[in-house]
Parts: structure tokens; sequence; C-alpha cells
């Protein structure tokens, strides 16, 4: 029923720049927070960013405030991330993610459904 299907992953060099996106169906997208999360290889899934129902608060993580900024539209049913100053750090699998309430809090457990993922690669 639900569906987020992220896409605008790839590679990238140190410094540079890339826009994800996530298209989601099967719901009443503007009564739900959504985020964004990242797991590396190896590492625990972890909260990047999230957004509230009406795109009007929004919270970014310390590791990634200042470069990176999510937004959605509604009338769209779409959720973005624009990442800037990308570093090898930022290597990851990157979720699109919907929140159980109009909220959009950094536990995984808050979430109710997740897509499949996009991949990022930052190296030289």
């Amino acid at each position: 029923q639900v569906q987020l299907v992220e896409s605008g992953g790839g590679w990238v060099q140190p410094g540079g720049s890339l826009r994800l996106s996530c298209a989601a169906s099967g719901l009443t997208f503007s009564n739900f927070g959504m985020a964004w999360f990242r797991q590396g290889a190896g590492t625990e899934r972890e909260f990047v960013a999230g957004i509230n129902w009406r795109g009007i608060i929004s919270s970014h993580s310390n590791a990634v405030k200042g470069r990176f900024t999510i937004s959605r539209d509604n009338a769209k049913n779409m959720l973005y991330l624009q990442m800037n100053s990308l570093k090898s750090d930022d290597t990851a699998v990157y979720y699109c993610a919907v929140s159980g309430s109009r909220f959009a809090r950094d536990s995984t457990s808050e979430y109710a459904y997740w897509g499949q993922g996009t991949q990022v690669t930052v190296s030289s």
C-alpha cells in the first residue's frame, strides 16, 4: 500500500553536491512527519534530518548541520535532501521514512514505513 521510492544517489568527489528525492504514495502525505536516515557499512542506522507535517519545522543532526537541508512539497508528495560539501564520512545508504505521527523525531522506532534506500558514495 504505502510506497517510498528514493532517487538521486550516486558517486561524487569530496566537496561535491547531490540532491536526493523520495516519492511517496498510498498515504495522506501531509498528515505525517518525514525523515532521512543513513546507514554506513557495519554501522547502526542513524538520523540525518526530519521535517514536520506542514514543513515549517525541521531538524538536522550535528554531523550534517550547515551542509544538508531537508524539505518537502506536500502538493507533490515529495521529500528532498540537498547535500552540499560532501565528505567521505557521508558515504552510506540513505533511506526515506514516514513517521507514525505529525512529528519527525530522531529514533528509528518512531517510523512506520521505509524506502528501499539509495547509495551515496563520496571518494576521490
